[in-house]
């Protein structure tokens, strides 16, 4: 019965945690740089959000939530595979380092976590502009492939540094949310 209950609260936090992505990422598609391809991605904030605080599901709905977007968009190309890779990979590069590889636990109100969530930052961002960059210039190459990267790596950096830091310190001070735990490997 546990399993049970366990797989009814991860479609309930998948579903949910969908639900908000769409809420966030909808209303800013409008704002396209290159028309079909890529945008103003405020959504990006959520990126280690989702998989910091929420892991596999987590994950899971960042990747629907962005391929949903673009059924919604009209923006479904053959590049949105490589989307949606992009994006489970992407929070769970947060999940994989906080809870695998980092020696420390995750609370970004010490300086130094900050530091290292900021590398981690830049890493994921490079990741995931480096996973959709080459689906696009390949399967689309009248896309000039330095904006888009560009582009997406400035979403993925830019959104979750300067958004996604306060509201993850907003979440684990002031709304009580916990990071997931670091798993024994012993």
């Amino acid at each position: 019965m546990a399993d049970k209950k366990g797989f009814f609260y991860r479609a309930a936090v998948f579903a949910a945690l969908t639900a908000v992505y769409l809420i966030v990422s909808v209303p800013f598609k409008v704002m396209e740089i290159i028309p079909g391809f890529t945008d103003i991605r405020p959504v990006s904030m959520l990126m280690p959000v989702y998989g910091i605080f929420f892991g596999i599901p987590g994950c899971m709905a960042y990747a629907v939530g962005n391929l949903i977007t673009d059924i919604i968009s009209d923006s479904l190309k053959w590049s949105s595979i490589a989307g949606f890779a992009a994006n489970f990979i992407g929070p769970f590069c947060y999940y994989l380092f906080w809870t695998r590889l980092s020696k420390q636990s995750f609370d970004l109100r010490k300086p130094k976590n900050i530091l290292i969530h900021t590398a981690v930052i830049a890493v994921d961002a490079l990741i995931v502009a480096g996973i959709i960059t080459p689906s696009v210039a390949l399967s689309y190459p009248e896309v000039n492939s330095w904006v888009f990267f560009s582009v997406v790596l400035a979403n993925s950096s830019l959104f979750p540094f300067f958004i996604g830091i306060p509201l993850i310190i907003l979440m684990q001070d002031e709304l009580d949310f916990s990071p997931i735990k670091r798993k024994n490997t012993t």
